[in-house]
């Protein structure tokens, strides 16, 4: 292995780790999920792997691609620079809808009483809210969006990893084919570690939270933090 690929190899780890870390929207929105949905620790690892494997596969796609045509580097560029408009605009929609959902939810389930009257003459209030009192358990269930893992995964999919293309892949590229694996697969492996350990630890650390108070508003709340890292990203933040 040449000493340019070695640098390359170690660029490619370095910068792995630094963008991930450097960007909430690669482990925010899978923490505050986790925690609304009840993810066990086994699902969140699952769906976030999938997501980081979408994130980083699709650039890997678009990048061996446009290497084997022969195809400019800034044409490239702005490919993944559209995408990554979309998966922003994408983010930014979910993370509304979702806050809006968990808005209606928490209003739903806000208890409140009912004078009740008993045959013999005595008067009680009982307290029940909308959403436990007309819903069956099974229905309750259904009643949540079961689709958002795969709302994750079609956003990180489109989501672009955009140093990995033009700074690791295409350089690379000029040393060997085994090169562009090596780099490719140093990036994607510290992406997605870093990833998965970030969520781990930032779940471990609001699980510790007293948070109690706050549970009926959890998807408001999880909305409203995906909704923000999708403003951050159009906001270059």
């Amino acid at each position: 292995m040449t000493a340019e690929l070695t640098v390359l190899t170690v660029t490619a780890a370095s910068i792995g780790v630094g963008h991930t870390l450097l960007g909430p929207d690669h482990y925010l929105p899978f923490v505050v999920l986790a925690r609304a949905r009840g993810w066990s620790k086994a699902k969140t690892v699952l769906i976030t792997m999938l997501c980081g494997l979408g994130h980083v596969g699709s650039s890997m796609v678009l990048g061996t691609i446009g290497i084997a045509l022969g195809v400019a580097v800034a044409r490239v560029e702005g490919i993944e620079s559209a995408r990554g408009n979309l998966a922003a605009w994408l983010l930014t929609a979910f993370g509304l809808i979702y806050m809006v959902w968990g808005i209606r939810r928490a209003v739903r389930r806000r208890a409140h009483s009912h004078p009740h009257a008993h045959v013999d003459g005595e008067r009680h209030d009982h307290l029940h809210d909308h959403e436990c009192a007309h819903l069956h358990p099974h229905d309750q269930a259904a009643a949540a969006p079961a689709l958002t893992p795969w709302v994750l995964f079609t956003i990180f999919v489109f989501g672009p990893c955009e140093p990995l293309i033009p700074i690791l892949m295409y350089p690379a590229a000029a040393e060997s084919t085994f090169g562009v694996a090596l780099v490719a697969g140093v990036f994607g492996a510290a992406t997605i570690l870093t990833m998965l350990a970030t969520v781990l630890l930032l779940s471990f650390g609001l699980s510790r939270l007293p948070t109690r108070g706050l549970e009926r508003y959890s998807h408001a709340l999880a909305g409203l933090a995906i909704f923000a890292c999708g403003v951050a990203i159009h906001l270059g933040l």
